[in-house]
């Protein structure tokens, strides 16, 4: 079985970690043979509950879990670690303007990205969750220069799962079927899911996703609004954010860069935009379609882009270069 990987996962006590660390334990991301230690961080104040996360983590009974670490400090939590699942974050509270969220979170990944780069392996794999994860991931990689840039990701694989779903829903086929969808940009309400390269099996034969639908309208409508707006519509309905699908997102997320994505598929995640051919500024934390083999991964280059896309990448582009503007500011005083 080898030696245990150190698994961080921040926010530990909150509700998406609940949903994911079980999953984890269980051997649904690094495999079935991966003995691992996890290693759980939150606030002070969470402590009491994050001992009842220990509690059922260890009555969960799990071959493949050596050893669970709860922790309020940021030294026990990123030592040794391979890899970090950064979903800790300040929420928006009401009344919250975006540009008091960015202020309160560059202080927490900060202090984070320091403590990676102070604590943690060389060779760590940082993906972000807590949001804005985009700018927060970004942030978090400038404070820890010694990791390189490629090692950082933020989850954009919720809203590529909620794009396949749309589809897979509208055609009356299983989110399988469906492959090749593209979320650009930001984890915000201007990201831009894309499916003119999205493939789709229908009874046995793959086609284009707009060949199969044949409702154009749709697809630049009510489909994209759909996912753009998906988190709210789940915290209306069930006053409370996604925390089951965010979970099994990340999943979908880690064992992709653990095992690289399947022969023929690309998947979307929030990478550095330094080199990409998509026209899409340098130095952004910008969600693209990608390839991973050998724990790294590499643009899909050459898809081409009509101006219908071309509009809607530029969009959430902006978005994530005011946001990066004002984050980096706090950053200097941070």
């Amino acid at each position: 079985q080898g030696e245990p990987i150190r698994v961080l996962v921040t926010g530990a006590a909150g509700q998406i970690a609940y949903s994911l660390l079980y999953s984890i334990a269980k051997g649904d991301v690094f495999g079935k043979e991966q003995p691992l230690v996890l290693v759980l961080l939150d606030i002070t104040p969470m402590m009491t509950v994050l001992e009842g996360v220990v509690m059922e983590l260890q009555d969960c009974a799990l071959p493949l879990l050596r050893e669970v670490i709860p922790t309020d400090k940021e030294e026990v939590a990123f030592k040794d670690l391979d890899i970090a699942i950064l979903v800790g974050s300040m929420p928006r509270r009401e009344g919250m303007e975006r540009k008091d969220l960015l202020k309160a979170n560059v202080k927490i990944f900060k202090s984070q990205g320091a403590a990676l780069d102070k604590y943690a392996k060389k060779t760590v794999k940082v993906v972000v969750v807590g949001n804005p994860a985009n700018t927060n991931c970004l942030i978090a990689s400038k404070s820890a220069p010694s990791i390189p840039k490629e090692n950082f990701s933020c989850l954009t694989r919720l809203d590529h799962n909620r794009a396949k779903s749309q589809i897979a829903l509208k055609l009356g086929v299983t989110a399988n079927d469906v492959k090749n969808v593209i979320i650009w940009g930001n984890h915000s309400s201007t990201q831009y899911p894309d499916v003119n390269h999205a493939k789709v099996n229908v009874k046995g034969k793959e086609v284009g996703v707009y060949e199969a639908i044949k409702d154009d309208s749709w697809l630049k409508g009510d489909f994209i609004l759909t996912v753009q707006q998906r988190g709210a519509a789940v915290i209306k309905a069930r006053k409370l954010s996604s925390a089951m699908s965010a979970a099994k997102a990340i999943c979908d997320h880690v064992r992709d860069i653990w095992f690289g994505t399947p022969a023929g598929e690309f998947v979307s995640m929030g990478v550095i935009s330094d080199g990409n051919s998509y026209g899409v500024p340098e130095d952004l934390l910008y969600s693209f379609p990608v390839v991973i083999k050998d724990k790294t991964w590499k643009f899909v280059e050459g898809l081409p882009i009509n101006d219908f896309s071309r509009e809607k990448m530029d969009l959430t582009a902006k978005e994530l270069a005011e946001e990066k503007e004002t984050a980096v500011e706090f950053l200097s005083s941070a």
